[in-house]
């Protein structure tokens, strides 16, 4: 008799990551307090232990400032947080950042092992859980070498610089920041919602770097008050990092962009982030805001845009972006935040004129609906007008979300420096550094607005591109 098959053995069904915690949608909405509330220490653990401490750890790969990944959660599944912390920190100079606004879910979760059948292992609410964890313990400094007697500065507080000073600081070297605003953190701070990173979150990562011995100086614009060539040949620096990001705003070509009512992205959020302007009339920053308001663009800024539109008290608030949901370059989980709030999505739809009265007020947007056509230079499919599809919008503020170029203050100023059409500095890609010996440049200054952990990877390969620079050359 022929032996019987053995029933095939049922696969466990894929498993998913830790939840995480969240305000309700219907409270969160009229309050600028942190959306996501964090992992418990049992929770941490749980997520911890279903990582698979790869031999291999592909991970690791997928992150730009090469945390050691499977070491750290390793040892957040022995309860060990603070050590953690310390790992991370290794390699990694503003992990509480990083673990509220990283993409991780296309960088190192993407290459997660384990979530190849399931979801991936949480590593970004890890890296939060424990660098909040040392936050509100207490981390104890790391031992620095003895230092080296050489100076660079560093030209902007925003992720690159913050990055570069901190792995400079850890190599010996005296560092000087000289940013341009009276708080730290670049886009950390005027950029990005306080219900999406709390600024006492970016206060206490750069307090952590003035402990090392980091210098701040504020309210100064290199450029203006000070050359780049005479910080080096006057006040002793050895070296330059310019990381002034891309501050200057984009905004459409169409008509009624002068209009009272139109607003960059940059201008709005900067109001209510860096000025307090939610805070008003505790702070004396008026934001206007209307009743309906179209915010146009469909990345990360855009979605910040719409959602801090509605906590000013909008009624109605649209993100009209030319393109479908699937090619939008904002991260899904500040997509699906905003749904849930009440954020209402008009797509493949393309704004073609803002419409004012007589005083300048926006009262409506004329609007085309758009197809999706072939590919083109990015790989997405191209967005088509439709022939006779137009129709206006009822929108009574427009908040512009395209995206941001540098600003031409700091580059200007540097006669010789090398830039690209776009106005970016041209750099050695393995180094930073620039066309001019000594200068060195990374994140948006270079690429043009991008990530927050982009613009960390770059000012850590610009810190290792002026050790190397300084180490070789002969006084």
């Amino acid at each position: 008799m022929a032996d019987e098959k053995k029933p095939k053995r049922k696969r466990k069904p894929p498993t998913k990551k830790e939840p995480m915690p969240e305000q309700d949608p219907s409270v969160r909405r009229g309050n600028f307090e942190e959306v996501a509330l964090g992992y418990a220490a049992e929770a941490a653990i749980r997520e911890a232990e279903k990582c698979m401490q790869c031999r291999n750890p592909k991970c690791v790969a997928g992150c730009p400032v090469d945390v050691p990944i499977k070491e750290f959660i390793a040892l957040v599944r022995e309860g060990k947080f603070m050590e953690a912390a310390e790992k991370i920190k290794e390699t990694n100079t503003l992990p509480a950042i990083c673990g509220r606004v990283c993409p991780q879910e296309t960088q190192c979760e993407a290459k997660c092992i384990y979530g190849i059948r399931n979801e991936a292992i949480a590593i970004g609410r890890l890296e939060r859980f424990v660098a909040d964890f040392a936050r509100e313990k207490g981390e104890p400094l790391p031992e620095l070498p003895e230092k080296i007697g050489k100076q660079v500065a560093v030209v902007g507080s925003g992720p690159a610089g913050l990055t570069c000073a901190g792995d400079l600081i850890k190599l010996g070297y005296d560092v000087t920041i000289f940013e341009a605003f009276h708080k730290p953190g670049g886009v950390l701070m005027y950029g990005i919602p306080e219900f999406r990173l709390p600024k006492d979150i970016v206060e206490a990562e750069v307090e952590f770097l003035e402990k090392l011995g980091v210098k701040i100086r504020y309210n100064y614009v290199v450029g203006k008050i000070r050359q780049v060539k005479e910080l080096m040949e006057e006040d002793g620096f050895d070296a330059v990092f310019l990381g002034t990001g891309a501050g200057a705003p984009n905004f459409m070509r169409i008509p009624g962009m002068t209009l009272v009512d139109v607003f960059s992205a940059n201008e709005f959020l900067t109001r209510v982030n860096l000025m307090k302007g939610y805070l008003f009339p505790e702070y004396d920053t008026p934001v206007k805001i209307g009743q309906k308001v179209a915010v146009i663009g469909g990345g990360n800024v855009a979605m910040d845009a719409a959602r801090t539109s509605l906590r000013l008290g909008a009624e109605e608030v649209y993100i009209v972006y030319r393109r479908s949901r699937e090619q939008m370059p904002a991260r899904l989980e500040e997509v699906h935040h905003a749904e849930e709030e009440g954020v209402q999505f008009k797509l493949l739809i393309n704004p073609t004129e803002v419409i004012g009265d007589e005083k300048g007020n926006v009262i409506g947007m004329k609007c085309i609906r758009m197809e999706l056509g072939e590919k083109d230079a990015s790989g997405r499919r191209r967005p088509v007008p439709i022939e006779g599809s137009e129709f206006v919008m009822d929108v009574d503020t427009v908040i512009v979300a395209i995206g941001n170029s540098p600003n031409p203050i700091v580059t200007e100023s540097i006669p010789g420096l090398e830039l690209s059409k776009w106005g970016t500095i041209v750099i050695d890609e393995e180094t930073g550094m620039s066309s001019i010996p000594g200068i060195f440049a990374g994140g948006d200054i270079v690429t043009g607005a991008a990530t927050v952990i982009s613009a960390m990877g770059a000012g850590k390969t610009a810190a290792e591109g002026i050790h190397k620079y300084l180490s070789e050359k002969k006084d």
